[in-house]
Parts: structure tokens; sequence; C-alpha cells
């Protein structure tokens, strides 16, 4: 009987790792298309770029240690990892999601702070989207901070919340 049970237990864990894999991009809390789309013909940018609400970029990373980022990351980034920082200017509805190819730690700061996040969904069954984030921001300009990146690349979407 215990043989039974445990190659019971085995196949319900191995069917529902298989169904988690299968949901790919739709394991996400909210749809992540738009991300797609623009991760497929983001441009090359290198650190301290400014993106505008509705682009994507494939920034290049330097090494955490050689960044002055405005605030320290919350989360320390290990060492040997890479990271960068880009500018945008928050819309008057002061929303914005920031989408990563990739493992990476991400800050956003206004007015010399962090801004918690409002939201954050992740999948690592979705080819090419690691993480989407949602912040409520001021209107006016702000800072995305990566870290912790072990790649040199990493591409980033700024998006209005859908």
């Amino acid at each position: 009987m215990k043989k039974v049970v445990i190659s019971l237990v085995a196949i319900l864990a191995a069917t529902s790792f298989a169904n988690a894999a299968d949901a790919g991009c739709a394991a996400f809390k909210w749809p992540v298309t738009r991300e797609q789309a623009l991760f497929a013909a983001a441009p090359g940018a290198q650190p301290g770029v400014s993106l505008a609400v509705g682009e994507a970029a494939d920034v290049t990373l330097v090494p955490v240690d050689t960044i002055s980022f405005t605030v320290p990351p919350q989360r320390a980034p290990a060492n040997g990892t890479f990271g960068a920082t880009a500018n945008v200017a928050v819309p008057p509805e002061g929303e914005l999601q920031i989408s990563l190819s990739g493992e990476a730690w991400i800050d956003v700061v206004q007015d010399d702070r962090a801004v918690k996040s409002a939201g954050y969904s992740a999948a690592k069954t979705c080819a090419g989207i690691r993480k989407s984030i949602r912040f409520k921001l001021s209107a006016g300009p702000a800072t995305i901070q990566l870290s912790g990146v072990k790649d040199r690349s990493i591409k980033v979407a700024v998006l209005a919340p859908e």
C-alpha cells in the first residue's frame, strides 16, 4: 500500500509541475503581451538611458560596485553582479508598470527615496519575461535602479498598467 501511495504522490507532483510549466506567460497576474512585443525589438541602450512610457530597451549593465545609486538598493546585490540606472518621466496618472526580461532587483526612486511597489507578478515559465512590477508615483522624474543581475544586459519595459 505504501508503494501505491508514494507512486500516486509522485504522479500528482509531476503533473502539478508540468501544469505550472505549461502555464507560461499566463502565470502572470496581468497580461504581458505588450512587453513581449517590445522586447522582441528592444534597441540596445547604455546605463543612464532615458525611457519613455511605452518603450523598452536592452540595457547594457556594469558591475554594481561601480554604480553610484541615488539610494542604496533595498536588497544588497551579491558580489560579482551587474546593474544600471535608467530615467523615466512619470506621466500625470502616476502609475508605471516596469517589466524585466531576467532576474534582477529593482528599486524606483523619486524625490531621493525608494518607492514601495504597488503590485508584483513573476513567472519563471514565461520565455523572455521574468517579472513585472507596478508603482504609484507622482508625476515627474524618477530613476529606475537595477541591481543583482547575473548577466551583462537586461531588457526593461516601462508601461502604463492596463
